[in-house]
């Protein structure tokens, strides 16, 4: 089904944001996974540079995995959600239309809530992260809103790819919750894959010293990491699609 543009108000140009400071904060806790910020988005398609979001979710756990901290959104995307998308996150048109947010406002609170955790030191989790940051970004500036810059970022896909490299099978969030012994009760609903998704990777953190390190520097390394990856499925792709481009950039596409 085509996306239309419904016809709504240019929202005004917001003033610009501060950008989180990287150095440690002083109410950063000592260890990153004790509090960790989950993040998942749930959207109207597959491409984050076109993509709108429909429904959102932050929230906080705790070292023992427990939520101290939440928001959630649903927000009207302002275009049509298609049927695909629907049969995923379960969001009508309907619905969105009738309980969904402002798009714009939606966007800058998003944005603004994860500014405060990032300030504060926390590192922000998010499964696919190169998706729903890219995804926040390009909303930011669709709406006019200055873009924040998401780091650290922790993301249990980049670094199950890269500490169990041989495992067979897919690398979904729902198979790594079963590998790594975490609960997921509701696939795709954005609060259910963002604390499943959080817990993940405090079980890989448990499971793997090379992770217990400064957020900052997992970071630089998962960027690496996943340019290898990228690296890797293009060359593979390529042997029966000279032209694949398996894209660059983690956790903001370039």
């Amino acid at each position: 089904m085509a996306e239309t543009e419904t016809q709504t108000q240019q929202p005004q140009i917001q003033q610009p944001l501060h950008r989180p400071i990287l150095a440690v904060s002083p109410e950063a806790p000592d260890r990153w996974i004790d509090r960790l910020v989950v993040f998942d988005l749930e959207t109207t398609g597959v491409d984050p540079a076109e993509a709108r979001i429909v429904t959102a979710y932050i929230g906080v756990l705790d070292a023992s995995g427990r939520v101290i901290e939440e928001r959630s959104w649903i927000v009207n995307p302002g275009i049509e959600i298609p049927e695909g998308s629907i049969a995923i996150h379960g969001i009508t048109n309907a619905r969105a239309q009738a309980e969904g947010a402002d798009a714009a406002a939606s966007v800058v609170e998003i944005r603004d809530v994860l500014a405060g955790h990032l300030a504060k030191g926390l590192a922000v989790c998010a499964f696919n992260a190169a998706y729903d940051v890219s995804l926040l970004d390009a909303e930011c500036r669709r709406h006019g809103h200055e873009a924040l810059v998401v780091k650290p970022v922790i993301d249990p896909m980049i670094l199950d790819r890269r500490l169990d490299k041989f495992r067979r099978g897919k690398r979904t969030l729902t198979v790594a919750t079963e590998v790594y012994g975490v609960e997921l009760l509701d696939a795709h609903d954005a609060s259910a894959d963002a604390i499943a998704a959080g817990k993940v990777a405090q079980a890989m953190a448990a499971k793997f010293a090379e992770l217990r390190i400064d957020p900052i520097s997992l970071h630089e390394l998962t960027a690496t990491w996943a340019d290898e990856q990228a690296a890797d499925f293009e060359a593979y792709r390529r042997r029966t699609d000279p032209s694949f481009d398996a894209g660059r950039g983690w956790p903001l596409r370039s």
